[in-house]
């Protein structure tokens, strides 16, 4: 976003390269905490983490740490339809307009998720027990059907479809975030991530 590759993990790190190739590290202001997941959208880059931890930058450089409210772990986080989304532990989802000022919503599940996408109009997020929850605001979630028991990690949404990835090689697609198939992907290790 903006130019910028960013990349964040343990204990706060967060580095920016404008080219992929030369690196810089800046200061998170939360050395103390593991940063999980990283977006940018509307002209700021959020990232999230341990213990209810969220950042925003308008350049990649300079971060402001923000009160999201909750202690719970974040895992993943989106941007779409103006809006940015984070998900978490036991079934937290927060939400704001302007990644400053967060709003938890009810998600209808304890488990725990873990990747979140938008796309098509629709918010999508991904989780524990096969969990797949959707929203087309961000405000109203509905859980879905999506045929497995299998942990998922990782949910993109490109070319018209929606894809997840998780645990024993699981992969399914959809092309509205509700019907989801099942797909053979040739192999049962864990698959983490997923884009496109």
């Amino acid at each position: 976003g903006n130019g910028l590759f960013v990349t964040v993990g343990w204990n706060g790190t967060i580095l920016t390269s404008p080219d992929g190739i030369s690196w810089t590290q800046r200061t998170s202001g939360s050395q103390q905490f593991d940063l999980y997941g990283l977006t940018y959208g509307n002209g700021l880059f959020v990232t999230v983490g341990e213990s209810g931890t969220i950042l925003t930058s308008p350049d990649g450089i300079t971060w402001t740490e923000r009160t999201s409210g909750t202690p719970k772990e974040l895992y993943g986080v989106t941007s779409g339809n103006g809006l940015f989304v984070t998900v978490g532990f036991f079934g937290t989802i927060l939400i704001s307009p302007d990644g400053i000022t967060w709003t938890e919503r009810t998600s209808g599940t304890w488990e725990y998720l873990r990747g979140v996408t938008s796309g098509n109009g629709l918010f999508v997020t991904v989780g524990e027990s096969g969990t797949i929850l959707t929203s087309p605001d961000g405000n109203s979630w509905t859980k879905r059907t999506s045929g497995t028991s299998k942990y998922l990690r990782g949910v993109t949404y490109g070319n018209g479809l929606f894809v997840t990835v998780g645990f024993l090689g699981t992969i399914l697609t959809s092309p509205d975030g509700i019907t989801w198939t099942e797909r053979t992907s040739g192999n049962f290790r864990n698959l983490y991530g997923v884009t496109y």
